[in-house]
Formats: C-alpha cells, sequence, structure tokens
C-alpha cells in the first residue's frame, strides 16, 4: 500500500467533456497520478485517451450528450462494467451562450442549464449511488468564477455555475458521512479553444491580465495538482468547499 495520500492507483475516474482544454487537462492529471479514466463527452476524446494510454492507464472513451440526461446512468454502467469500478467522477462539461439579458432566448437559458447543471445533477447522482454502496467516492464539479460573481451577457452560464456551487455543498452535507467527498474546482482565465477570441482581442486580454495578481493566463495543465488533491486521500476531511484556481483573480 502507498504511503503517498496522492497516489491514485487502482482507481477509476469518469471526466466529462475531456476531448480538450480543462477536461482533457484534468483527466491527464489523474492519469498521471495513477488513475484509470473513463472519457465521457459529446465529441469523443480519442487524442485524450492515447495520451492517458501512454502513460500507462487504461482509458475508456464513452460517446455522451449531456444535453439530456439520457446517458446519465450509460456512462456510469460502463465505466464500472469495462473498468471495474467508480472511485471518482469530474463533472467538467459545459456550454455558454452569450447575449444581453433583454434579449437572452428561453431556448439558450434551457440548452445551458440542462447541460451545466440538470445533467451534472444526475450524474451526481448516478455515481453517488454506487460511491454510497461502496462507501467511498471523490466528485469534483467544475464551477466558475461566475459562480462568486455575476458576469455579464451569460445570465444561464451564471446561474448554472452559481447552481453548481451551491449543489456542491448541499451534497456535500448529504452524503459526508456516506464516505463521499463532494467539493468543486473553480478555474479563472484558463488559456483553451474556448477562451481563444478573449486572448486574441489586445484590448481586453490586457485588461484580464491586469486583473490577474499571476501576470498570465492559466493553463489547463495549473488545475490539475487542485484535481489530483480533491481525488485523493489527501482530501478525506475536504466537503462543500469550491476551490478557485484563478492566479489571483477573486483576491483583487
Amino acid at each position: 500500500m502507498s504511503m503517498n495520500p496522492f497516489d491514485l492507483s487502482g482507481r477509476v475516474a469518469i471526466v466529462t467533456g475531456a476531448n480538450t482544454g480543462i477536461g482533457q487537462g484534468l483527466a491527464l492529471a489523474l492519469a498521471e497520478a495513477g488513475a484509470d479514466v473513463a472519457l465521457a463527452g459529446r465529441t469523443p476524446a480519442e487524442d485524450t485517451a492515447e495520451r492517458v494510454r501512454g502513460l500507462g492507464r487504461r482509458a475508456l472513451v464513452v460517446p455522451a450528450d449531456f444535453a439530456t440526461t439520457a446517458p446519465v446512468q450509460a456512462v456510469v454502467d460502463r465505466t464500472i462494467g469495462e473498468l471495474g469500478g467508480l472511485d471518482i467522477l469530474v463533472n467538467n462539461a459545459g456550454i455558454i451562450r452569450r447575449a444581453d439579458a433583454l434579449d437572452f432566448t428561453e431556448e439558450d437559458w434551457d440548452s445551458v442549464i440542462d447541460t451545466n447543471l440538470k445533467s451534472l445533477f444526475f450524474l451526481c447522482q448516478a455515481a453517488g449511488r454506487h460511491m454510497a454502496k461502496q462507501g467511498r467516492g471523490k466528485i469534483i464539479n467544475i464551477a466558475s468564477m461566475l459562480s462568486f460573481q455575476g458576469g455579464i451577457r451569460v445570465p444561464s452560464y451564471t446561474a448554472s455555475k452559481s447552481g453548481v456551487a451551491g449543489l456542491t455543498r448541499l451534497l456535500a452535507n448529504e452524503w459526508a458521512a456516506k464516505g463521499i467527498n463532494v467539493n468543486a474546482i473553480a478555474p479563472g482565465y484558463i488559456a483553451t479553444n474556448n477562451t481563444a477570441a478573449l486572448q486574441a482581442d489586445e484590448t481586453r486580454n490586457r485588461q484580464i491580465l491586469e486583473r490577474i495578481p499571476a501576470g498570465r493566463w492559466g493553463a489547463p495543465a495549473d488545475l490539475g495538482g487542485a484535481a489530483v488533491f480533491l481525488a485523493s486521500s489527501a482530501s478525506d476531511y475536504v466537503q462543500g468547499h469550491i476551490l478557485a484556481v484563478d492566479g489571483g483573480w477573486l483576491a483583487r
């Protein structure tokens, strides 16, 4: 038995939305720490799977569109059936729609809430039922700076990520005694395909960098340590916490 509390050897994780960016970075960090990983999402994460296998870990690609809750139970069942268990769930899949609140459509509201909040809850539920039976488990939800702040022109995204923070606390309250740790990571400005337009906008890029004490955009790998910590026995007494990994953004 390893004496390293951050060792994830023998653990099985699900990471949603792991084809690129933050999700890929989280999946690779867990694999580097020893976990086998199921990669669930609308876009097949074949590149991530290849890189996980390159680290000597098993990878399972599970096609799943979390626009509805339909694939939730199948994702959990396939992971348990093909990788032999489920110890860690990372809810990273999410979408965003931008428009002024006065013009925001019901369709854009529903699509974001359904993906970012409704499917996240029912995936927590499906994984939580398995984890409760085995008496242990780690759930890591991906929140946002907009779990703390209001933002502009993203009403459904702000509502969903505020909801993610609230659900994280509620589930921690209900499930801590069952041996399940439920926490969240709130990424700051991370350099990914989703933020390419902001990085390319000279004015916005400058404004963002001026606000970040660290003086740089984050990289997906910057979130890896937080994910490994929350997935490992090192965090066994951490419950309902929203861990900002933001270069100091919220401290300003």
